[in-house]
């Protein structure tokens, strides 16, 4: 059990990364950005052609890949802060199932329909935790996950950037009045989430099931990880995403229920749901 446990904290370091990334584009930007997996997707993908076909390093290789997913997200953030300023968070957020479905698409074209031989960045084992070997890329996403949420954290909360970026999130109207230039920066913010999970997906994408569409629907278990937060808080997203890998890693274990893995973001999606909406449902009943 300890052994499947630790084999689902990678891949829960990986929901957690991502589900800090939804958390803070709804915080800052009001989208919950269902293309969020898929520019993290395009961007390994580009890094893996570009090891492949130019013979670029791997490091060099991820850093262009990360670098085109951080233009590609940036891009999204563009139109939605050009034509899209004054919607809904609903009509935002809608508008990202378009490139998350145009990318996978393109993926289809420009790389295929197949997994990518990815070469790992990081590989071999870090340390043994009760006669289990523990990975590096464990050890990598896990800290990762903390690392940004903490970052995130300060920056949001110590720095000129971050009160701005939350008078634009809180106050939006008042904010651009009193001078403050809300485009530069929320497309800032869909560019750094767009590096951070395309750096994120690299890592662990050699582990995983690394097609196109497997890759881009991560983001049901990372917004499934965000909504423990409701969105808002950081620390309950990491907790969230690490959680939901190891129930997985779990379940794996247990043949007798091991199809039930698959399952697993919708069932939590649902619960919580349903836990958020207790109060009116009792209210309703009496």
């Amino acid at each position: 059990m300890l052994q499947g446990a630790i084999a689902g904290l990678a891949a829960g370091g990986l929901y957690a990364v991502l589900g800090v990334c939804l958390t803070l584009m709804s915080r800052l930007v009001r989208v919950v950005n269902f293309a969020q997996a898929a520019t993290g997707m395009f961007g390994a993908f580009t890094a893996v052609w570009a090891v492949r076909q130019l013979g670029l390093p791997i490091w060099l290789g991820s850093a262009l890949g990360v670098l085109v997913a951080g233009v590609l997200s940036a891009a999204i953030g563009w139109i939605a802060a050009t034509w899209l300023s004054e919607a809904s968070t609903t009509t935002r957020s809608a508008m990202t199932v378009g490139p998350l479905l145009l990318l996978i698409s393109l993926s289809f074209i420009l790389f295929g329909n197949k997994p990518q031989p990815f070469a790992p960045i990081i590989a071999g084992p870090a340390f043994s935790l009760g006669g289990v070997t523990v990975s590096q890329v464990t050890v990598a996403t896990v800290v990762m996950a903390i690392i940004t949420a903490v970052i995130v954290h300060v920056v949001l909360r110590r720095t000129r950037v971050g009160t701005q970026l939350r008078a634009l999130s809180e106050r939006p109207t008042t904010a651009e009045l009193l001078g403050i230039r809300s485009r530069p920066l929320s497309i800032s913010v869909w560019f750094v989430t767009g590096v951070i999970s395309a750096l994120a997906i690299t890592i662990v994408a050699p582990s995983q099931s690394n097609d196109a569409t497997s890759l881009s629907m991560l983001i049901i278990p990372s917004a499934a990880a965000a909504l423990l937060g409701g969105f808002q808080r950081l620390t309950l997203a990491v907790i969230g995403g690490l959680v939901l890998g190891v129930a997985s890693g779990l379940v794996a274990q247990i043949d007798e229920v091991a199809l039930v893995r698959n399952f697993l973001p919708f069932l939590f999606i649902v619960v919580l749901l349903l836990w958020t909406q207790r109060k009116e449902v009792w209210d309703v009943a009496r």
